[in-house]
């Protein structure tokens, strides 16, 4: 995975994660990249600097409109690219791990109880917090 900061015309600047610049660019061309802010499709890579860690410096804090804005483009990332399963989840999580079904990406329900039971079965879970796009 590779993370890119972006640009849309309007200005506005965010960053999204691709599987590799590649489908970046195929992605990019078929305007299936939109700004968080605006939904302009017109985006393009922004100049970033590289991400060299040093122990001693602290990680600027996020704005919570950086924040919304990145939960935005989370949750439209995983709809693009997820099957979503509903309160199927637990189910057809167990299923993809035991080989029953072929792996591919699901998001759905479940309850803290299901997930705490899937993490214990070495299932890999996560929860999102699931914000709503007002433009949309």
């Amino acid at each position: 995975m590779i993370r890119f900061a972006l640009r849309c015309s309007a200005g506005h600047e965010f960053e999204a994660w691709f599987r590799d610049g590649d489908g970046y660019e195929a992605q990019q061309q078929s305007g299936e990249i939109s700004c968080p802010e605006c939904a302009d499709t017109k985006v393009e890579k922004a100049l970033m600097a590289p991400n060299i860690g040093r122990s001693r410096d602290k990680v600027p804090a996020l704005t919570p409109a950086q924040m919304r804005a990145a939960l935005v483009e989370l949750r439209r990332q995983v709809e693009t690219h997820c099957d979503y399963v509903g309160e199927q989840f637990p189910e057809e999580a167990r299923r993809i791990h035991y080989g029953e079904a072929d792996p591919h990406p699901i998001y759905g329900e479940a309850s803290a109880e299901e997930a705490k039971e899937l993490s214990e079965e070495g299932i890999e879970v996560g929860r999102i917090p699931w914000i709503t796009n007002p433009d949309a």
